[in-house]
């Protein structure tokens, strides 16, 4: 069975074991939450009623993702800035969907 589920702006189809990334959610490794913006949810190819299905997922890590650099500069001004950021995201196993 599969989901699409809705975090952090982002939609993602998950299934049954399936490793995700997404942005920082509140807990610690090892916590279980359970993921409730279910959109759209089925089986075979048949589509199953959303209000029915839950999707539990358990926190693997805190981290930070990869380094986005941010560079700006006006050309004949002699104005360069260099700066970078790094998102804070979590890492989620799905355990179940159902």
């Amino acid at each position: 069975m599969f989901a699409v589920v809705r975090t952090g702006g982002k939609q993602y189809r998950v299934a049954a074991g399936d490793k995700i990334a997404v942005e920082k959610l509140a807990g610690e490794a090892g916590d279980k939450i359970n993921l409730g913006d279910i959109l759209l949810a089925g089986k075979d190819g048949e589509l199953a009623d959303v209000a029915n299905v839950t999707v539990a997922a358990e926190i693997i890590a805190q981290a930070k993702s990869e380094k986005v650099v941010v560079f700006k500069k006006r050309r004949r001004h002699n104005y360069r800035r260099k700066n970078g950021h790094r998102q804070q995201m979590t890492l989620l196993r799905i355990v179940s969907v159902g």
